[in-house]
């Protein structure tokens, strides 16, 4: 199965509607510009803000963009990365799964409106999957899948050999594939928001 290719136009629509009918909003770009501009509106000033790692939110130029300091948000990786004493570190780590606003990427959504989200230590399914008041997912639409057991072999086959492979590239032992959330769909009485941005360019894993 190709995962890399952008879908057609219906289908990419297809998944949209399956995608608010499960009660996330749903924002379709062109470009990966246009996907940074999307979170600069939609995140207000004085909101709090945490990311998961993202290579999708590293090549639309977020990551760098909230290092920047050049917005109005409370950025919560700078209290952790100030924190020298590694026991004091994970416990704001954990606490920044409470942030207002928390984004991330995908490795998968299917054509009938599931998402699925791979992780090495599970520091982001918590926020997606219940703590954090608002969650953006950027995502090249090249992850629409057309089943849940597509989405799986995109996991297992593409995203994690990639990450496995970037990490070790960079000095690191390489990655693990510990953790999968299938995200079926948020209801009303959360009171959260979900905000799908889908991407019509290839970016991330």
């Amino acid at each position: 199965m190709d995962f890399v290719t952008i879908p057609p136009k219906e289908i990419v629509e297809k998944t949209a509607v399956a995608l608010i009918e499960h009660g996330i909003k749903v924002v379709i770009v062109e470009k990966k510009e246009h996907a940074l501009e999307k979170i600069k509106e939609l995140i207000p000033a004085g909101a709090s803000v945490m990311n998961g790692a993202s290579q999708t939110l590293e090549q639309i130029g977020f990551v760098e963009y909230l290092k920047s300091g050049r917005h109005p948000w409370k950025n919560l990786h700078l209290p952790i990365l100030a924190e020298q004493d590694p026991t004091k570190q994970m416990k704001l780590r954990r606490q920044s799964v409470f942030a207002q606003y928390f984004l991330g990427s995908i490795q998968a959504v299917t054509e009938d409106g599931q998402v699925l989200v791979a992780s090495a230590t599970g520091s982001q399914i918590a926020p997606y999957a219940y703590t954090a008041s608002n969650v953006v997912w950027v995502a090249s639409t090249n992850k629409i899948v057309p089943v849940i057991e597509d989405g799986l072999r995109r996991i297992h086959e593409y995203s994690f050999p990639l990450e496995d492979g970037r990490m070790k590239n960079v000095g690191r032992p390489g990655s693990m594939l510990s953790k999968i959330l299938i995200f079926g769909r948020e209801s009303a009485r959360m009171g959260r928001t979900i905000t799908m941005i889908l991407v019509n360019e290839k970016l991330g894993f």
